[in-house]
């Protein structure tokens, strides 16, 4: 059989406030084709659906306009989507029972019965090929919390092991086992999680750690050779686990931050042959909308506005318009910054998303740190005319400093009597 493993979408995310909606419509459209072009059998989605756990009415109806073209397009395929730590589970869960009737599994969260058990056969979902026989299943963990877990041994616990660490591993292997007592001959398992998984590289700007009781990289050693592949989520960047070619991340579809703009986005088509992986292919997924650095490494004021200038852009809708990071290095205050750049822009069909700004000198003499007693003693000005002279490499002026004077007793008088 053949499936589609994708991730971290983000529907909804914003990109320094512009609105992404544009790129996430033009992503989905091309992955209709693609489920349609492909001709295939199931489509995994390894969490971060959406940007936040309270996703706006407008992505929300992004994702299930997609659901049911999907099915319209390609009737027998299969769907299964875990929530990532960015994701409400309770809200991905809640249109279950409709889905459901689509062939489309959603696991949220980690369901207990009434005796406190984890219900491992909710987290065991069949994949079935064209013909409509089970293929392969799928193990579909959602991004755990601790609650989620099952406890460990006391002797375990007694001997250093980190409780959720170790009891996420305890999950996966019970999740294993009992698909391993559903399987028959012939049919492969999937795993698809949504974790951070030791030695992976993130992306700076726009993943959100998951670090819980100071525990966070899990071992590729939770995935045993039983499982043919594991289709992971959460790192933006498509990459291997510890180089092996069965446990991958596919990354984001789209850069989320201007530290993704070199990245390869793209969705992995994945081929069973029987209980083993056959074929991993990349299929990259257009850019929509580029991401622009101007210039590539900081520089000087009139440097940049000279680049902006000369900046040439094919004419396209505004909604295609790249988005731009200028990039200055500063001597001194600029108070006209903003307005300087706006004028160099004016007329261009770019979009202004951020001004990132660095001093021109540095730290380079290395000011010793304040201790914890010196901290305490600071009034707010002293720290404003250390953090104006580390900036700057010179003293605040008068006028600023009577600028953030005022600042400070805004607030006072201000305030009801």
């Amino acid at each position: 059989m053949r499936f589609l493993h994708t991730s971290d979408w983000h529907l909804g995310q914003t990109l320094h406030q512009f609105d992404r909606g544009y790129e996430h419509q033009c992503f989905l459209d091309w992955l209709l084709d693609t489920l349609a072009a492909e001709q295939a059998d199931a489509l995994l989605i390894a969490g971060d659906v959406f940007d936040n756990a309270n996703p706006s009415s407008a992505a929300q109806k992004q994702l299930y306009r997609f659901l049911r073209e999907a099915k319209t397009r390609v009737p027998a395929l299969d769907i299964v989507i875990i929530a990532g730590n960015h994701d409400s589970p309770g809200r991905l869960e809640a249109p279950g029972p409709l889905l459901q009737a689509l062939d489309i599994a959603v696991v949220g969260h980690v369901a207990r019965n009434a005796d406190g058990e984890i219900d491992l056969d909710r987290l065991v979902v069949p994949l079935t090929d064209r013909a409509g026989e089970v293929a392969a299943w799928c193990l579909a963990i959602p991004f755990l919390r601790p609650g989620d877990v099952p406890r460990i041994t006391p002797e375990a616990e007694a001997a250093g092991a980190d409780p959720y660490l170790e009891g996420i591993a305890l999950l996966y292997r019970q999740a294993l086992g009992r698909a391993l007592e559903r399987r028959g001959p012939g049919q492969a398992i999937v795993a698809l999680g949504h974790c951070h998984m030791a030695g992976g590289a993130s992306s700076a700007d726009s993943e959100r750690r998951i670090l819980i009781g100071g525990s966070e990289a899990l071992s590729a050693s939770i995935f045993e050779p039983a499982v043919a592949y594991a289709a992971l989520g959460h790192l933006h960047l498509a990459q291997k686990v510890g180089r092996q070619e069965h446990l991958r991340y596919c990354g984001s579809p789209l850069p989320l931050s201007f530290s993704e703009i070199g990245y390869t986005h793209q969705v992995l088509r994945v081929d069973l042959d029987a209980e083993a992986v056959g074929t991993v292919t990349s299929l990259p997924v257009p850019r929509a909308v580029d991401l622009l650095r101007v210039p590539p490494r900081p520089a000087l004021l009139d440097e940049v506005l000279a680049a902006l200038r000369v900046l040439e852009l094919p004419p396209q809708p505004e909604c295609a318009w790249p988005y731009l990071e200028v990039r200055v290095r500063l001597e001194g205050p600029e108070p006209a910054l903003r307005s300087r750049i706006e004028a160099a822009l004016e007329g261009k069909p770019v979009r202004l998303a951020r001004i990132d700004t660095s001093s021109a000198r540095g730290d380079a003499d290395g000011a010793p740190a304040v201790s914890l007693d010196e901290l305490e003693r600071l009034q707010p000005e002293d720290i404003f005319r250390r953090l104006y002279r580390d900036r700057f490499d010179c003293d605040a002026p008068d006028e600023q400093l009577a600028a953030f004077a005022e600042l400070l007793l805004e607030p006072a008088e201000s305030s009801p009597r």
